[in-house]
């Protein structure tokens, strides 16, 4: 179980959100503490697995891949070996980002990143490799709002 959050993590969880290339000095005045006690606060997240990584995002256009595309599952195995081939697919496909078991009228949603729906079509053929019973794609049109932030 994770320990419970004080403001000041949450004050430095908000700021690392924004900006994870923070210099420990600059996120250390951000929160007005001194560098060593931001440092071992920085520290005990990172061990609770509050912190998960900490990564640079990149903008999908500028690199080539335009497309954002949702693609919903519907599968009628239901069983751990099925599952796990699942998971190994996935995870070996370039391009998916997003893989979530859910429950209601679709098994799995997916969310990818494309070149262009040649590139789509290659994910495709990758993913029905998979004994699946229903593919279903939708492709964003305009990207109104995404963040990674979450509301700390």
């Amino acid at each position: 179980m994770n320990p419970p959050l004080d403001r000041i993590d949450r004050q430095i969880l908000r700021a690392l959100q924004r900006d994870a290339s923070l210099s420990l000095a600059d996120l250390a005045d951000t929160v007005a503490l001194s560098r060593s006690s931001c440092g071992r606060r920085l520290q005990k997240l990172e061990e609770a697995g509050v912190i998960r990584a900490r990564v640079t995002l990149l903008n999908a256009t500028a690199v080539g891949l335009p497309l954002t595309v949702f693609i919903s599952l519907r599968t009628s195995q239901h069983n751990a070996q099925w599952a796990q081939a699942f998971r190994d697919a996935v995870e070996s496909i370039d391009g998916i980002q997003e893989v979530y078991r859910m429950a209601g009228d679709v098994d799995y949603l997916l969310k990818a990143v494309v070149k262009d729906m040649a590139d789509y079509d290659r994910l495709y053929q990758q993913l029905i490799t998979v004994d699946l019973l229903d593919v279903s794609a939708s492709f964003v049109m305009e990207e109104i709002r995404a963040t990674t932030e979450l509301p700390v």
